[in-house]
């Protein structure tokens, strides 16, 4: 991708070189996440789960160590810093192309291990994330070599911009009302139902972060579309679950296959159409 030179983001909040990037709970980053996807997944647990968090702050340490982030360091955060910006253009034409209002341009959270959120606590094994609470995107950036020598992603900077792309996504789903829809609908839904609920609307961000590719493509280089394929395949349901468990469940599927998160990116990649994105007609 071609980045280098031009405009970045001033939404980025650089938290790298922070060990910890504020409070941790004691027992891991496994509590952390937990929370968060109750919290997510059920807004109507928040207090309860707040009062849980908040019974624990005994044993939260504060780790504030900091450390000069590498030159490596520095040029991936300016370059994250540009896909973001590119994605605040992008979205705010979208936007006004289409009369759905002022868009409002989520942060970006860079950090290293752990992070407290809105959503609650979470660790870098969560993945990057977005925070309707905040509507802020999170990322440990490590997560990218993880993907590549964990999961067989090709690696290469676009597959970074797809995914940030994709929880951009889910900001435009918050804005839109989409998120609070679906949550409202998986209520009182079985595990099954609820699960391909999330899958459409983990499809649609992937749509959404092909139809940013489809209007970002001056900036697009050779191999780019298939690094992030190659990202999309790797974090599919059935390939994450076949390589950590051996076996494949469909009814567990929270994200949607390689197969539908590949075609879904290249819908909005090829259509440059906002309108074509309804997973929810097509998947359920």
């Amino acid at each position: 991708m071609k980045w280098k030179g031009r405009r970045q983001s001033d939404n980025v909040e650089d938290r790298r070189g922070m060990s910890g990037g504020g409070k941790v709970v004691a027992g891991g980053g496994a509590i952390a996440i937990v929370f968060f996807l109750v919290k997510m997944f059920f807004p109507e647990a928040a207090p309860f789960v707040d009062t849980i968090q908040q019974s624990q702050g005994a044993q939260q340490t504060e780790q504030v160590e900091q450390r000069e982030l590498t030159p490596e360091e520095k040029e991936m955060g300016e370059f994250v810093s540009t896909v973001l910006a590119d994605t605040e253009d992008i979205w705010t034409k979208i936007f006004e192309e289409n009369n759905l209002g002022t868009y409002e341009q989520p942060k970006m959270v860079l950090f290293t291990g752990s992070v407290e959120t809105a959503c609650g606590g979470a660790s870098s094994a969560s993945g990057p994330f977005y925070c309707p609470g905040d509507h802020k995107v999170y990322m440990d950036l490590a997560f990218f070599e993880e993907l590549r020598t964990r999961f067989g992603a090709k690696g290469g900077d676009f597959a970074i911009a797809y995914v940030i792309a994709h929880e951009v996504g889910h900001h435009v789903q918050t804005l839109l009302g989409t998120s609070r829809k679906v949550r409202q609908l998986q209520q009182g839904k079985s595990e099954a139902e609820a699960n391909k609920l999330s899958v459409c609307l983990e499809l649609q961000a992937d749509f959404y972060g092909g139809l940013w590719a489809h209007y970002n493509q001056k900036y697009l280089e050779e191999g780019d579309i298939d690094e992030a394929l190659s990202a999309a395949h790797a974090v599919g349901d059935d390939a994450i679950q076949s390589k950590m468990q051996g076996h494949v469940v469909p009814d567990s599927f929270t994200h949607g296959s390689s197969e539908q998160r590949m075609k879904w990116f290249m819908r909005g990649f090829k259509s440059g159409d906002i309108n074509q994105g309804d997973t929810f007609s097509e998947e359920l």
